[in-house]
């Protein structure tokens, strides 16, 4: 029995390494709900879990050429599908991170204003922004003003994913230095 679904297993990875299509929608009929119950076993979210199950697809698709039909393509799925989780895992752990700084330093700077006090606390907060380093307020400003994701402005800058958070955690040190500096004048 398992010589038959490993067998199975390397004749359809050679079709998809030739481009059939069928063994495309093969793959996906066969897999696709079995995948997306192991997402859902791990995050517990319907969306994310639908997310992780299509990225593993695409990244299979796109690295059709690279699979080894030595190897079980089940369990490559299954693998895929876990590192995939770990991944978004972390990712999801670091914004919700740099949410909480950015929200921080907002409150901080916004504590016991009034209506009228409010535009001139806004246009400081503008200024400092302003002020921050060219290529940090850059990537802040694509952050927290237009809304990127860190992956999207790392392949927009060309730059890992780690140095965009490292920026971003940079304009939140300086902006709370900086805050903290106005408040005590």
């Amino acid at each position: 029995m398992h010589n038959s679904k490993f067998k199975e297993s390397a004749i359809l990875i050679k079709k998809l390494q030739e481009n059939n299509q069928e063994a495309w929608s093969e793959l996906v009929s066969k897999y696709n709900d079995k995948l997306f119950g192991y997402a859902l076993s791990l995050c517990f979210d319907h969306s994310i879990a639908a997310d992780i199950v299509q990225q593993v697809f695409i990244n299979v698709y796109d690295y059709r050429y690279k699979l080894n039909p030595q190897f079980s393509l089940e369990s490559f799925l299954y693998k895929s599908i876990y590192n995939k989780f770990i991944t978004e895992y972390h990712k999801s752990k670091s914004l919700s991170r740099l949410h909480e700084q950015y929200h921080h330093v907002l409150e901080e700077q916004l504590n016991d204003v009034s209506d009228e006090n409010l535009s001139k606390k806004i246009d400081q907060m503008n200024l400092l922004i302003d002020n921050l380093p060219e290529k940090t307020k850059k990537i802040f400003s694509l952050k927290k003003i237009n809304g990127f994701t860190n992956k999207e402005i790392a392949e927009f800058n060309k730059i890992s994913i780690k140095t965009v958070e490292s920026h971003i955690t940079k304009a939140f040190k300086i902006l709370r230095s900086n805050l903290k500096k106005m408040k005590k004048y």
